[in-house]
């Protein structure tokens, strides 16, 4: 089986669902689904970052990438999750020139809440559609005037970026990419292996006050 390689950015503080709700999507895609115990996903997900050291997320977990910026292999589906610390990866140059440079080779760009913000920082979003949490729309509007801000839509895609509302959106864009690469049946499949709710609705789900 030729995999897709899914490379899904960590840093310290990242939002421990941004990361890990897209990869679990990923993980689990079957393209026969009696035979998921015996087949491999079409996707080859991999934890990449500045370098192999472990990584703290929010509330404490601690990961240890597989590649870091250097040694990580080609990508076809780059994935920028968000969290807290996505504040300070704002200023880390390294790290934005590698997301620029790796969003020219790669197939499919995605986000996850303020992961959105590092691809802004990237210049990669100026003129087009995207989304992040919603604590922090106007804020992304704030910091990149030319991007147009979606509010109303939890997954906003344009051609081969996807960009996601925050945390638990990120399952939804990763299986709107499955669905994208291996079919709408498969993603619904993956969603129900997940007992997760297939976003057949696109709208952002309403925040209570």
């Amino acid at each position: 089986m030729n995999q897709k390689q899914v490379a899904i950015l960590v840093f310290k503080d990242i939002e421990v669902l941004d990361f890990c709700g897209p990869f679990e999507v990923f993980s689990v895609v079957r393209v026969n689904e009696e035979k998921r115990r015996e087949e491999l996903s079409p996707f080859n997900v991999f934890l990449v970052a500045e370098d192999t050291l472990p990584v703290v997320t929010t509330g404490g977990m601690k990961i240890v990438p597989d590649h870091s910026l250097e040694d990580c292999p080609k990508i076809d589906i780059l994935v920028i999750p968000g969290g807290w610390g996505t504040r300070r990866e704002l200023n880390n140059e390294r790290l934005i020139e590698w997301i620029k440079a790796r969003s020219q080779e790669v197939e499919t760009l995605t986000s996850v809440c303020t992961g959105a913000l590092l691809l802004g920082q990237a210049g990669l979003l100026d003129g087009k559609r995207a989304t992040t949490h919603w604590r922090s729309l106007n804020w992304m509007q704030e910091l990149f005037p030319k991007v147009e801000v979606q509010h109303e839509f939890h997954v906003v895609r344009q051609e081969n970026l996807f960009t996601s509302a925050g945390i638990s959106a990120g399952i939804d864009m990763a299986l709107h990419v499955v669905s994208d690469y291996c079919g709408e049946s498969i993603a619904r499949a993956t969603a129900k292996h997940m007992e997760y709710p297939f976003p057949d609705s696109n709208l952002r789900r309403v925040m209570a006050a």
